[in-house]
């Protein structure tokens, strides 16, 4: 835990620096340290925004890729219940050409020529 400055401090660099700095100058120091104080708060928020938007510059990548990812195993899951479908249709239709009983043959009806017709 970092220890804190607590109020007497801060009376006591208060009182410190109206002394030593004096009472005309101390308002415009004061004035600066805020503005110092103030120049590093934006350039902590804009390092923050900047960070921010790196991370989640990062997360889009990692997302695009899982869904990419996603949808190449999508398409193979469907190309392969597509085959299954298809071998299923054939192994049914080989099952009832299989299942039906064979069908005799007739014989060719026997060709009359013109010999012999006397």
């Amino acid at each position: 835990m970092l220890p804190g400055i607590g109020f007497s401090e801060i009376l006591v660099l208060g009182l410190a620096a109206l002394i030593f700095i004096g009472p005309k100058d101390l308002p415009m120091l004061m004035r600066k340290l805020g503005q110092f104080v103030g120049k590093g708060r934006q350039m902590a928020r804009e390092f923050q925004a900047a960070f921010d938007d790196i991370a989640k510059q990062s997360e889009l990548d990692d997302l695009k890729k899982e869904i990419e990812e996603l949808k190449r195993s999508n398409l193979m899951t469907q190309a392969q219940d597509d085959l299954a479908n298809v071998e299923a249709d054939i192994n049914s239709a080989v099952m009832r050409q299989s299942a039906e009983p064979a069908k005799p043959v007739d014989p060719p009806p026997p060709q009359v020529t013109g010999e012999e017709k006397t």
